[in-house]
């Protein structure tokens, strides 16, 4: 894994995957990642907010 290619580090100092390491990957995880290609999650999120 190469670091600002794969993963970065947040504020937070946490580990966070980008788009590309889940493409490698090559599935979703189904853990709603900030980066996931599948928008795994995102329509939850999505709703939520055009209902505010």
């Amino acid at each position: 894994m190469q670091e600002n290619i794969d993963y970065y580090i947040n504020e937070e100092g946490n580990f966070v995957f980008t788009e590309a390491y889940h493409l490698k990957r090559g599935y979703c995880c189904e853990n709603k990642c900030r980066h996931c290609p599948w928008h795994y999650g995102k329509d939850e999120e999505n709703n939520k907010s055009e209902k505010k």
